[in-house]
């Protein structure tokens, strides 16, 4: 069984036990999330594409932690003018667990 997820304006095919590693999403460790916007389920009744979202779908996952990513350096240059800017970027994530997948 698995499932497109829509979550942080990206898409991901998960399944149960898979360990994930999303935009920042709202949650203490160890507690649960529910990602509601589902656009593909593959179970025991078959294929159900969502328009554009399965209704009554779910996939349930545990927060396993919270963070930030190494820092990207970003540079700007316009060359002769003496235009130089360096700044630092860290994005935030959460890592979760797909712990289930339902469907109505």
């Amino acid at each position: 069984m698995y499932a497109i997820v829509e979550t942080g304006g990206k898409q991901y095919r998960v399944e149960p036990g898979e360990m994930l590693r999303v935009e920042k999403l709202a949650g203490e460790v160890g507690g649960t999330v529910e990602l509601k916007q589902i656009r593909l389920v593959q179970g025991d009744a078959g294929l159900v594409v969502g328009h554009p979202w399965v209704e009554k779908a779910c996939v349930t996952a545990e927060i396993i932690s919270q963070g930030r990513t190494r820092s990207m350096m970003i540079f700007k240059k316009k060359r002769r003018k003496n235009y130089r800017r360096t700044k630092g970027h860290r994005q935030c994530f959460t890592q979760v667990r797909i712990t289930n997948i339902t469907t109505a």
